[in-house]
């Protein structure tokens, strides 16, 4: 990475694991826009990262009414 400000495009490696994981992504969300599950995927992180800060939290719920919370 070279610009972390997001003012230009950046090149980024992922390890074997990461582009396996990516993959698997895309290929469950039906789509070849793999920029695209990258930022969502960075986006719950920010969401969940801004929720700790502010004293909150990010939680999942199933259709059955069952929460989890999203820990790092």
């Amino acid at each position: 990475m070279s610009d972390p400000r997001g003012k230009a495009p950046v090149a980024i490696e992922l390890n074997p694991t990461l582009a396996e994981l990516l993959a698997r992504l895309c290929v469950e969300q039906e789509t070849d826009d793999y920029l695209g599950v990258l930022s969502r995927a960075l986006g719950l992180f920010d969401l969940a990262q801004k929720s700790r800060r502010t004293g909150g939290r990010l939680c999942f719920v199933n259709d059955r009414g069952e929460a989890a919370e999203v820990v790092f």
